[in-house]
Order: structure tokens, then C-alpha cells, then sequence
């Protein structure tokens, strides 16, 4: 919980961190005392500027005299003291020209590049989670001694055909047997229900048919592949121009490796997914960005009048927070309204 802070207090901390995020230099008392608007001594900012130091609101670069926000500094601000910029009718114009599109996917892409080149940072969406499908029925094939044919058929007649290398030789017989118990206890059910199931009646079977259901539930999972969810990145090479990233190449390794496995960001974006409205993730608070240097903003999006999926902005922590929020926002509001009209 944050400290009490009076207004003359705020009013410093906002002026020096806008300064901050617009020059990238240490503010100090001259620069707080022209810009603030606060009529009182040079002697008053300094303790005031101590004062938000002891509480961890700024602290002081070994370098300068001056101060920066540190993380809970900028937590603060963006929470209590944010005056946030509306976008221009000519950038939303720009985005809804872009959402004219009437496939899905290209909406996802092209969401993304919004992002990406409204912010000049990051931008990354998640390609929504295909409806649950349901199974409709299979049928195990010979194709060679242990080489069997399995064929999939979902309720919305696709077909999916895999290979399985069995361990040992099953007859025709065999086969036939395995077909009609899948067909006979999971047709009409979906794959999440299937795989329950499924798993649950192999801890009874002890049949040596057991590896040969094993091998289908897991190619019946590969077929659907309802969980698995991907993500569209754009304009991840901005982060090289961004000040406090591109002197960094630790960090800037450790950021781009998140954007290769994906899983962690993956994660932090499924989180969002369940709160409302836009989310602003500042350094480590997320756990899963790697980086003090780093924040987030994201935003469900909708299709139908269901939440389907999170966008947002990847960027340094020293961002124009009031200008890319309404990015992420009126890009989340655009995106549902075009996906809900298709």
C-alpha cells in the first residue's frame, strides 16, 4: 500500500516523472521548480524530493545529482496521477480502415502491426482459442505390422489421419475391438471431456489395448488442439532503438528469448484476459516480464460479446503511459467490433 502523499508532493513526483519519460535525464530541483507551478523555495523541493526518495518513489542515478521514478514511482503515477492523452480521430480512423478485413486472422495480424506502429514498441495479441469441437468417431486401420492408421472425425466433419508406431503387433481383430469401444463411449462428447474420460478408463482397463487407446487420446488431442493458444508479435526490433533497452544487451536477449518461448508471455496475457479492462504490468510486478526496464499495457478483446483473447504493448518503462493506453484500449474496442461483425 502506498504512502500518504500531499499534493505538493504529487504534483513534483508527476512533473519529474513526465520530465523523465520525455527526455530520459535525471530531474533535479531547477527543472521541478520552472515546470511544476509551485510557488514555493528551491530549499522545499529538496525536501520534498528527499522525502519521496526515503519512501521509494525516485531515487538518485550515482551519476547525477538529479532523480529518476523508480518502479513503485511509476506505479504510483500511473494509477493516481495520469492525465491520459484521447487519441486523435485520425489514428482511429487509421485502425478501423485497418479492421476492414473479413477474415479473423488477418484482424489478428493487423491488430498487432496497430499496435506496433502506433506505440513504436511491441505489439503482441492473442489469437483466440478455436471453439470446442466435438468427436464424432474413429477408426483404428493396419498399415504394416505395428504401423496403424488412425483416422479422426470432429461433429464439423474434419478429418484428421496419424500415424501411430505401436509397441507390438495388434490384429485386425484388435483393431476392430479398439474402434467400437471409442466410438461406443466418446462419440458426441468434446475433446476435453474425451481426454477425461479416456484417462480415467485407462487406470481400469488392463487389456493390451490400454497403449493402443493411449496413442489415440493423444492423437486425438494433436487433432483438435483446442488448448493451445499462439501469439502475434509486431515490431519487436523498435525495442532496439528504445534508449534504456538497446544499451542493455542482456536485457534486450532476455526479452527477445520470452518472445521466442512465448509460454511466460503466454501466461501474463491469459492473466490479464481475467481482469477488466486495460492492465499495466511495470518491471518485475508481473513476475513473468524479465526485466525491471520493461512494463506492459493489455486489454481484453471480444467477439460476440465474449471475451476471446488479450492484446497490448511491450515497451520500455520509461513509455508515454497516457498516450499508449488509449493505443491499447480503443485497439481492444476496434478489434471486437470488427470480429463481432463478421
Amino acid at each position: 500500500m502506498n504512502a500518504p502523499m500531499d499534493k505538493r508532493a504529487q504534483i513534483l513526483l508527476k512533473t519529474l516523472v513526465e520530465h523523465y519519460i520525455s527526455d530520459g535525464q535525471p530531474i533535479g530541483s531547477r527543472t521541478l521548480l520552472q515546470h511544476s507551478g509551485l510557488n514555493v523555495s528551491s530549499a522545499t523541493i529538496r525536501n520534498v524530493m528527499s522525502d519521496l526518495e526515503q519512501l521509494g518513489f525516485i531515487a538518485s542515478p550515482h551519476t547525477s545529482a538529479g532523480r529518476i521514478p523508480t518502479q513503485k514511482g511509476y506505479r504510483f503515477f500511473v494509477d493516481s496521477l495520469l492525465t491520459i492523452k484521447p487519441l486523435e480521430a485520425r489514428e482511429i480512423q487509421r485502425i478501423k480502415y485497418e479492421f476492414s478485413s473479413p477474415d479473423p486472422q488477418q484482424l489478428i495480424t493487423s491488430a498487432a502491426d496497430m499496435l506496433s506502429q502506433l506505440s513504436q514498441f511491441a505489439g503482441v495479441v492473442v489469437i483466440p482459442k478455436r471453439k470446442k469441437i466435438t468427436f464424432k468417431h474413429l477408426e483404428f486401420l493396419p498399415l504394416s505390422e505395428k504401423r496403424i492408421l488412425v483416422i479422426i472425425v470432429t461433429a464439423d466433419g474434419n478429418v484428421q489421419n496419424r500415424i501411430i508406431m505401436a509397441d507390438k503387433p495388434y490384429s485386425a481383430s484388435d483393431l476392430t475391438q479398439a474402434t467400437n469401444y471409442f466410438n461406443h463411449h466418446f462419440a458426441g462428447l468434446t475433446f476435453d471431456e474425451v481426454h477425461q474420460k479416456l484417462h480415467d478408463e485407462l487406470k481400469k482397463m488392463q487389456t493390451d489395448i490400454n497403449r493402443l487407446m493411449a496413442a489415440a487420446l493423444e492423437m486425438s488431442g494433436k487433432a483438435n488442439n483446442t488448448g493451445k493458444e499462439s501469439v502475434v508479435i509486431a515490431g519487436e526490433r523498435n525495442l532496439l532503438q528504445a534508449d534504456d533497452l538497446s544499451s542493455n544487451v542482456a536485457s534486450l536477449r532476455k526479452l527477445f528469448e520470452l518472445f521466442e518461448r512465448r509460454t511466460q508471455l503466454m501466461q501474463l496475457l491469459d492473466s490479464s484476459r481475467r481482469a477488466e479492462g486495460i492492465q499495466i504490468f511495470i518491471g518485475e510486478e508481473s513476475h513473468y516480464l524479465p526485466l525491471d526496464e520493461c512494463s506492459m499495457i493489455t486489454a481484453p478483446y471480444e467477439a460476440d460479446g465474449q471475451i476471446v483473447g488479450t492484446l497490448g504493448v511491450i515497451g520500455p518503462t520509461r513509455m508515454a503511459y497516457e498516450r499508449v493506453i488509449p493505443i491499447v484500449d480503443v485497439t481492444a474496442k476496434l478489434l471486437s467490433q470488427a470480429l463481432s461483425t463478421n
